[in-house]
């Protein structure tokens, strides 16, 4: 009962999280914006049903539970979604899950952006290995964990790459970050 309670509600913020996300690209592209990385997104959307998929089969089929460790990783997965929060409000309309630059606009710099570049990966990856940690779904863990590091090869220098092309993002990391 807990597992799939859980479940409905991280696939519920999900699910909102994804309306925010095409709310915030109409009206981006609407101001002009331009998206990149249009080859390799729904491979990653995949890859994040793929994740949920697999947990669940992992649970039911191999008959895992709860670890007696849950309140440790649920107290891992609640600062993870802290840090969700945090990034989606320190971006505000220009947070989305896919890559949509707007030219010309101001670099985000605040929030944990002024900390890392990339705060929303580390969530990802945190959540990833934690919510399968948490149902004992060690394959799924090391599984997806090692998926997600190799999409994040392809996503961040295809952001990177993305966020140079068209803001002050190159001068403004390079001079916050002493490179």
């Amino acid at each position: 009962m807990a597992f799939w309670l859980f479940i409905s509600l991280v696939v519920l913020q999900r699910i909102i999280e994804l309306i925010i996300a095409r709310k915030n690209e109409g009206w981006m592209k609407k101001q002009g914006a331009i998206e990149f990385g249009l080859a390799h997104y729904p491979w990653m959307v995949m890859m994040h049903i793929s994740f949920f998929s697999s947990l669940i089969l992992e649970v039911i089929l191999m008959d895992r539970s709860s670890t007696s460790l849950w309140p440790f990783w649920l107290s891992l997965f609640l600062v993870a979604q802290a840090g969700r929060v945090w990034v989606i409000t320190s971006l505000g309309r220009f947070w989305n899950t896919k890559i949509i630059v707007m030219p010309e606009a101001a670099v985000t710099a605040k929030g944990p952006y002024k900390y890392l570049k990339h705060p929303n990966y580390l969530v990802v990856a945190v959540e990833i290995i934690v919510i399968s940690l948490l149902f004992n779904a060690y394959v799924t863990g090391i599984l997806f964990s090692l998926l997600n590091a190799w999409m994040m090869t392809v996503r961040i220098p295809e952001e990177e790459r993305a966020l140079k092309s068209l803001t002050q993002y190159g001068t403004i990391f390079t001079q916050k970050n002493g490179d």
